[in-house]
């Protein structure tokens, strides 16, 4: 069945770059469908997305430390091994997707709901809390009881338990939480994972998705200190889990 290509590319959306993005960080990227509306409800878009995702990143020297694909919104953790690689792997990413939804339902307009938004990540603990906050989003939604029943995020292959479709880059995961072997890694994750579900440690916190950047105080300040230059406020404030998060004054980005 052949449908118009003329409309398989005209209704695509290519996302813009994150304006506070700085080459070298790792990038919590969040994108939510326009309106919030439930684009991704069947599994074989959110399918085809993450193969596009795992193409991309590979196009672009980009390695992904975990991902989550839920029904209205998108999760990567990425850090790119040259300047623009997610900014370009995103509009690739992102721009594909968008015109093979469209093609596959016979639909026009736009897929995304404006720019992706990057959330700056500390390595060590900050990024163990940003994967672990990730792989639990469906279980907060209600949708499941545990990440291991939702195969649209890095859990099962953070755990060696994923044959196929793998996407992430473990030697990396294991290099920026400062975790020695694989086996560690994996006991440890085990536990933190379990440790927030039988604690009930699932409220939202919107830092991690809506901020500039995450981490100690120091790596707050210093990112704050690269965005003197432009012609906006910024607030560095405490999160309730001893962080530090760099705001944009008056921005709000939504509830992903």
């Amino acid at each position: 069945m052949k449908k118009s290509s003329n409309r398989f590319w005209k209704d695509m959306l290519m996302p813009r770059g994150n304006r506070f993005q700085q080459p070298g960080t790792i990038c919590h990227l969040t994108h939510r469908c326009h309106d919030g509306s439930f684009l991704f409800r069947f599994g074989c878009d959110r399918s085809k997305y993450r193969e596009l995702l795992r193409q991309a990143a590979k196009e672009f020297g980009v390695s992904l430390l975990n991902y989550c694909i839920t029904s209205s919104h998108t999760h990567d953790i990425a850090i790119e091994s040259w300047e623009c690689g997610i900014s370009r792997m995103m509009q690739k990413l992102e721009g594909e997707f968008a015109g093979f939804y469209n093609w596959r339902k016979d639909r026009r307009g736009a897929f995304w709901e404006d720019r992706y938004h990057c959330t700056m990540i500390e390595i060590g603990e900050h990024l163990w809390n940003c994967i672990q906050y990730i792989d639990l989003n469906m279980v907060r939604a209600g949708v499941v009881a545990h990440p291991s029943e939702w195969k649209w995020c890095g859990y099962l292959e953070l755990l060696g338990q994923k044959a196929h479709h793998r996407l992430l880059d473990i030697d990396r995961v294991l290099e920026l939480v400062g975790v020695p072997d694989i086996k560690s890694f994996r006991l440890e994750y085990m536990d933190r994972i379990q440790r927030a579900i039988s604690g009930n440690k699932l409220s939202r916190r919107g830092y991690w998705t809506e901020s500039i950047a995450v981490g100690g105080k120091d790596f707050a300040t210093n990112i704050e200190a690269t965005l003197h230059h432009r012609r906006r406020k910024y607030t560095i404030e405490e999160t309730e889990d001893g962080s530090w998060a760099v705001w944009e004054s008056g921005a709000a980005y939504g509830t992903p």
